[in-house]
């Protein structure tokens, strides 16, 4: 029998990795614990010495950028006393290290290969206490809150002089990298309303002046080896939805280096003129080289969470039963870290069987997850749908798939048309028609899974999902009574309040259901609110109050039309946290956020309990 049991608290036992940088011998990385008695994650920068072995830690700290001569680390502390970000320098060899610079707001920090400067990106805003200003569209942004007249700041720091000797202002979206002694810094392009990241202007900067080197394209400079400029995108987007590849910049000169790749690039660097880069991959997100031609490098039933390269190429690698750990390649793989392999010795994991089923015209992929079932039994059976449209399900560790398998559930999760990992064709397949062909991918794909188990129980079926899933969990109910329970999060019941109200709607969601909102059927006849009669499940809906991505009023209005005509719901807010805050919420917010989202099912589909008090489960 395990020693430890999956419930709403085993996330804090696990260690989280993030960030990995390497340079030469050394190899840093961010260590997260989520620490549930304080409510809050404590941030810990290891440093490894691939020779010796030895480790060394700096405490409170994130953002670690290794300097390329290999004698100091840059790093990020939060001051929460003054609420700003402060930039430290540390020498690798003692971690003596001193404060360099301290800003309101810091997004990215990046060595010069002098080993001296440093750029600093980050923002200001006029920052009134009493209200915010604007005149440009969106007014506020997911995670980042009010944009209250944002423009993005570059600093050029001298750590030695300990003084910045180069500032400069963009608009908000900015971003900047080193090339040489000049910076790359790609900007919104404007024209009317910003189509943010679609379109892009990119400069080159220096010692105060600026020129346009490329106008109005679709893609935007990610790095640089000091001679050829590495853009991500693609020269010219009719759809963000379209796959974003990986061109190389060298004298005027655009290089495409995965044209014949059908797939989407996800994080790329580029080294002496190679091009390292992942690729979505029918649902793994593998580790390649171009150096020339194409070559594998970490291939296989994982998700590659992050990477760099040096002397050697570090990278984090997660399967769907292992949560990631750091490896390196140096000609072939060796595994660098072990932190949660005796957790999970003494903690069951349950891996998921893939099957391809037929779906209208097109082959989609799809897993389940079997429980632990005595022979002639039944087991329930919960579906998730992933967010998006353009995300992708597949071999990496998702922590309410295990919890609900380790309770006794069936996990059934598919990858409909317009998820990632597959030909371009297939990701813009729902475009104008989001709910139609891929809804029905995911019930062709439960019904194949039937076949396949015949332990599954029919008649006791749920549905979840987040964002995306939300929008799919609550289309569902309202288009089949094959489901008898459902928790959407953070999901959309009404597209033309999220055109108007969502940070991304003016351009995101006019791509997806279509043009002329105010004119447009699909605007109605795609959005659950509508259907709304039809729903006969009892369904949980969770939103939290900060999500300015798919906003609160999506919930609020599908919980509010719903009970008005009789039916059984519920909605949990939470006050704090962005639209991902299933992931970045506070360690206590996720912890009832898993309670309420195991016992609402386990109320639902296996004790057929009417009602849902809120306040005797959380007390149990």
């Amino acid at each position: 029998m395990s020693s430890i049991e999956w419930n709403e608290k085993t996330f804090a036992k696990f260690a989280y990795l993030d960030d990995p940088r390497t340079r030469g011998n050394l190899v840093a990385y961010v260590l997260t614990k989520a620490n549930l008695e304080n409510n809050k994650y404590e941030s810990t920068i290891v440093i490894e010495d691939l020779e010796t072995g030895k480790r060394r830690y700096i405490e409170n700290a994130s953002m670690p950028r290794i300097s390329p001569d290999g004698k100091r680390i840059a790093f990020m502390r939060v001051n929460e006393e003054k609420k700003k970000s402060e930039i430290w320098v540390a020498d690798i060899e003692t971690l003596t290290a001193k404060k360099v610079l301290e800003a309101k707001n810091v997004r990215s920090i990046e060595w010069n290969e002098d080993s001296r400067r440093l750029l600093v990106a980050g923002f200001k805003r006029r920052d009134d206490e009493d209200f915010v200003f604007d005149d440009d569209v969106p007014v506020w942004f997911d995670r980042l809150g009010f944009f209250d007249g944002e423009k993005t700041t570059f600093w050029v720091l001298d750590t030695e002089a300990e003084e910045v000797i180069e500032e400069f202002e963009k608009p908000r979206f900015s971003s900047g990298i080193w090339h040489g002694d000049s910076i790359v810094v790609s900007v919104p392009h404007r024209e009317g309303i910003p189509q943010y990241f679609k379109f892009w202007d990119i400069y080159i900067w220096k010692d105060g002046e600026e020129e346009k080197v490329l106008e109005k394209v679709s893609f935007q400079a990610i790095d640089s080896d000091g001679k050829r400029i590495l853009l991500y995108g693609k020269p010219e987007k009719k759809y963000m939805s379209e796959h974003d590849k990986l061109y190389i910049y060298e004298d005027g000169k655009i290089t495409g280096i995965m044209d014949e790749i059908d797939r989407e690039a996800g994080q790329a660097k580029i080294k002496d003129g190679k091009v390292y880069f992942t690729l979505y991959e029918e649902g793994s997100v593998n580790l390649y080289v171009w150096d020339g031609e194409v070559k594998e490098i970490a291939k296989g039933k994982h998700w590659i969470m992050g990477f760099d390269v040096d002397k050697v190429i570090v990278y984090l690698k997660e399967t769907a039963t292992r949560l990631r750990e750091l490896y390196v390649w140096d000609g072939e793989e060796r595994q660098l870290t072990d932190y949660n392999g005796l957790i999970f010795k003494k903690l069951k994991t349950f891996e998921p069987k893939h099957f391809r089923f037929k779906s209208l015209d097109l082959e989609i992929d799809g897993w389940y997850i079997k429980p632990e079932i005595k022979e002639g039994e039944k087991a329930p059976v919960i579906v998730f749908v992933h967010g998006g449209p353009k995300g992708m399900y597949g071999y990496y560790f998702k922590y309410e798939m295990q919890l609900m398998a380790s309770k006794g559930y069936y996990i059934v999760f598919v990858n409909p048309r317009g998820s990632n990992g597959y030909s371009e064709d297939f990701a813009l397949r729902v475009l104008n028609r989001t709910g139609l062909e891929d809804f029905q991918d995911i019930m062709n794909g439960i019904e194949e899974f039937f076949k396949l188990e015949p332990q599954a129980d029919r008649e006791r079926v749920g549905i979840t999902g987040i964002s995306y899933g939300g929008f799919m969990t609550n289309w569902a109910l309202t288009q089949s009574e094959l489901f008898k329970a459902g928790i959407s999060e953070n999901g959309i019941s009404y597209w033309l309040t999220s055109y108007a109200f969502s940070d991304i709607g003016l351009w995101f969601d006019k791509e997806v259901i279509g043009e002329n909102p105010l004119e447009n059927e699909n605007f109605r006849k795609l959005s659950p609110l509508f259907y709304a009669k039809n729903v006969k499940a009892p369904i949980l809906l969770i939103h939290s109050l900060e999500d300015y991505r798919c906003p609160l009023d999506q919930s609020v209005m599908f919980y509010h039309v719903l009970k008005d005509l009789g039916k059984e719901a519920y909605i949990a807010i939470f006050k704090r946290g962005p639209h991902g805050h299933s992931i970045t919420g506070s360690p206590k917010h996720r912890m009832k956020r898993y309670k309420l989202f195991m016992e609402f099912f386990e109320r639902k589909l296996k004790k057929y309990e009417e009602g849902f008090d809120v306040e005797k489960i959380m007390k149990e």
